[in-house]
């Protein structure tokens, strides 16, 4: 029983230690040290369709379920700090108390034969009483800065104990709680009372894609909810805000802010290169609690504006729902006039199309697009700045769309205002693209010598009209051998169709399906110089149409314009929408990006580093010093033994104590004698 009893008592015991050793303390420190620098290195609180495109969906899963996106906030992180503040405290509690006693602790008890091993110590024998000495030494030495307690033991000797630089003990108290409170200051930072909510189911995660006003009561949060948060809020000119979105896994919340933020002016400036070089936000502060008129403020990068104790950065800008003035331009032969669209960015609309209903969602609008002239066209940009063979220039406006149709599915769409200048012609440029992830692939229509696309939306327009088509094969009288007029016409009318729907690899393709291998070289070329033959028929029709003399030929630059029109019109198959959506007009508005944060454990964390940096400083470069004066009586005098030690800074203690030995000999007279040899 006394064994088992024993074995329960000491349970508690190696706990304690266990949880107080240096080697856990280390460890836990490490572990927080290593995800401070994922969580530096890594970005936070990103919505989860970024990281998928970073890191592909399988890392995407393996980061997810390590909480690898909000490191800080993870379960596991925090009670690491939670652990790490037990174990400091347990190691505090353990050694303070030793400590804290150990300052005041003189040890009177030395005896004269450790003195005399001391490396820094001197001996004198004095004329003067044991008493007379005892003071004159203890004055030198509170002279010098110590504290002196005596003791007179029963064998009638005499120890004098100083002490001085105490402070250094503090130096391991300070680092340690220093360790405490900065991780009090991560917890509180961590914001245990929303995940505790959350847990508790109280709050909701939003996960749809919805405007803040139909955002669920569930999913908002009060002023008072958050002892901590970092979150965005995106304002157009003229419109406020009193509240932020927080970006939290594969949703948010919405954070409601205890006053409005208005914005009334963005500006923006730009280098040359196109880097914004500057931008800010004028905005107004409403609260109807603290302020009876507005708080104005401008809000510069690097500047933010901090009210409430609320940090206001300038973190961003964009569009704020510029008006878009469009021309949905068909691309496979529609009779009707195209359509005048408009809306605004953030908006959708509901397109009826000849791929059936589509939704036009309306993205962002570029004003400025300062992008890399091509080498070829760098001698004549003269608009164009920058070293040479890198030189840049702005493109003017461009917007980005999304057409999804009634599966969901969606491609995304960048189109440019004005034409580019390519190998000296002139295109619009129309990009598209499946996924985030992938690149843009363009579409290059032709720009005629007016610089509109209007010649070739004609060409198009054209060549859907089947029955002008087969008007104008029939009236060209082409020959080929083995194939009457007509049967040569059915073909030609087929290629143009096959050619239209595929393109030219459509047309190659469906040439090597049909003929046998051994002829499918020849047969191809025969059908593209068919094709192409045709096509040019038409075309010079349309130039007819425009102008051109029953009895002239095309020139060069209508030669180039074609041969342009046929590389857009095969690369329309894959364009993926029935109409090229053109710009015609716009009213911007701009929108600034505010990130807003509330620190609840900043002020505990500057006090955590203001202790850890005091404690730093005392325990380097501070010293912790005893002195001893060990007094007995000789011969009708006083043997007197000076010892004393230092914790660190040894050599700085041995000129100290050089110094304490002249002041002790000049107070008792000890100066004018000769060293003693020891007894």
């Amino acid at each position: 029983m006394t064994a088992v009893r024993s074995a329960r008592a000491a349970r508690p015991a190696l706990l304690s230690e266990f949880l107080g050793s240096m080697n856990l303390a280390i460890t836990l420190l490490v572990v927080v040290a290593v995800a401070s620098v994922i969580g530096t290195v890594l970005k936070q609180n990103e919505p989860y369709t970024n990281y998928v495109i970073k890191f592909g969906p399988f890392w995407f899963e393996v980061f997810r379920k390590l909480g690898l996106y909000d490191v800080y906030g993870a379960p596991w992180f925090l009670a690491i700090l939670g652990f790490l503040v037990l174990s400091t405290g347990v190691c505090l509690w353990r050694h303070v108390p030793g400590m804290l006693a150990e300052i005041n602790h003189f040890r009177l008890t030395v005896q004269a034969k450790s003195l005399r091993a001391f490396h820094s110590h001197a001996e004198w024998t004095l004329a003067a009483d044991p008493a007379t000495v005892a003071a004159q030494a203890a004055g030198a030495l509170r002279a010098q800065g110590y504290r002196v307690r005596s003791s007179t033991h029963e064998d009638g000797h005499t120890v004098l104990a100083a002490l001085r630089g105490s402070l250094n003990r503090f130096g391991y108290l300070f680092t340690h709680l220093a360790i405490v409170v900065i991780c009090v200051g991560g917890l509180l930072d961590g914001n245990l009372p929303l995940k505790w909510k959350e847990w508790r189911g109280e709050v909701k995660l939003e996960t749809r894609d919805v405007v803040a006003r139909d955002v669920p009561p569930e999913s908002r949060l009060a002023p008072g909810d958050s002892l901590s948060f970092r979150g965005n809020v995106r304002l157009p000119e003229d419109s406020s805000a009193n509240f932020v979105f927080l970006r939290l896994r594969d949703g948010f919340f919405v954070q409601e802010l205890p006053f409005a933020i208005e914005l009334k002016q963005f500006r923006v400036e730009f280098y040359p290169t196109g880097q914004p070089k500057n931008f800010e936000s004028d905005v107004l502060i409403h609260d109807a609690d603290r302020l009876k008129t507005p708080l104005a403020s401008t809000i510069k990068v690097n500047h933010p504006l901090v009210y409430r104790g609320y940090a206001i950065y300038q973190s961003d800008f964009g569009d704020g729902g510029s008006l878009m003035r469009m021309t949905a331009q068909p691309l496979l032969g529609q009779s009707a006039a195209p359509p005048k669209l408009e809306g605004r960015i953030g908006e959708k609309l509901s397109l009826d199309t000849p791929q059936g209903p589509l939704t036009l969602e309306l993205d962002d609008f570029r004003l400025y697009n300062i992008l890399p002239v091509p080498a070829s066209e760098q001698q004549a940009a003269s608009d164009a700045v920058g070293e040479p063979g890198r030189k840049v220039r702005n493109f003017g406006p461009n917007f980005t769309y999304r057409l999804r149709n009634a599966a969901g599915q969606a491609l995304e769409f960048q189109n440019f205002m004005q034409p580019f200048r390519l190998d000296g012609r002139s295109f619009f440029l129309s990009g598209v693209r499946g996924t985030p992830s992938e690149e843009f692939s363009y579409l290059h229509i032709p720009a005629d010598a007016q610089g509109t696309p209007g010649r070739f939306l004609r060409f198009t327009a054209l060549l859907h009209d089947r029955a002008r088509v087969q008007a104008v094969l029939a009236r060209a009288g082409t020959t080929a051998p083995g194939m009457s007029a007509a049967e040569l016409a059915a073909v030609r009318l087929r290629l143009v169709d096959l050619f239209l729907k595929q393109g030219i690899d459509g047309v190659i393709e469906q040439t090597r399906q049909r003929v046998p291998a051994e002829r499918a070289e020849e047969a191809t070329r025969f059908f593209l110089e068919v094709l192409r033959m045709s096509l040019g028929e038409l075309y010079v029709e349309l130039l007819r149409g425009e102008g051109l003399a029953a009895d002239a030929e095309p020139g060069p630059a209508d030669e180039q314009f074609f041969n342009d029109a046929l590389n857009a019109l095969s690369a329309i198959p894959n364009y993926g929408a029935p109409f090229w959506l053109q710009l015609d007009g716009f009213e911007q508005v701009q929108a600034s990006g505010l990130q807003i944060t509330k620190a609840g454990g900043q002020n505990v964390v500057y006090l955590g580093f203001a202790l850890l940096t005091a404690g730093v400083f005392v325990m380097f470069y501070t010293s912790h010093r005893r002195v001893w004066v060990w007094l007995a009586p000789e011969d009708g005098g006083t043997r007197l033994i000076l010892a004393g030690s230092g914790n660190r800074h040894q050599e700085a203690f041995v000129q100290e104590f050089e110094r304490l030995e002249a002041a002790v000999a000049v107070q008792t007279g000890a100066a004018t004698l000769p060293p003693n040899p020891p007894a």
